[in-house]
């Protein structure tokens, strides 16, 4: 009987053994899965913070956006504006200098020959 009883002891002494790897095993596993969720939880917070920080620069690059597209509309208005006054210009100036010759004619009379 000593014989099997110290079978049993070394049985139980190898049991035990596995039961504490086994432990340390769990509790080194635990901190990793602790570490992963601390982890994954400043990562959500990050993803919050910059979620909020892409909403406020599509925002304001919505609102620039708009403000450009009314510069590039009024800056053709009065560009097209502008042609139309210069346009303007050459046309009195067309009609002053023949209206001015033809005074100068009328004024004038030996101009002709």
């Amino acid at each position: 009987m000593t014989k099997q009883g110290a079978a049993l002891q070394t049985y139980n002494n190898e049991l035990v053994t596995c039961i504490e790897e086994l432990c340390s095993k769990r509790e080194l596993l635990n901190r990793q899965i602790q570490q992963e969720e601390d982890e994954k939880g400043r990562l959500q917070h990050d993803i919050r913070v910059l979620t909020e920080k892409l909403s406020r620069v599509n925002e304001s690059l919505a609102r620039r956006l708009a403000a450009r597209e009314d510069f590039e509309r009024t800056i053709a208005e009065t560009e097209a504006a502008y042609m139309k006054i210069l346009e303007s210009s050459q046309s009195l100036l067309t009609v002053l200098k023949q209206e001015t010759g033809n005074l100068s004619m009328v004024t004038n009379p030996q101009g002709y020959n």
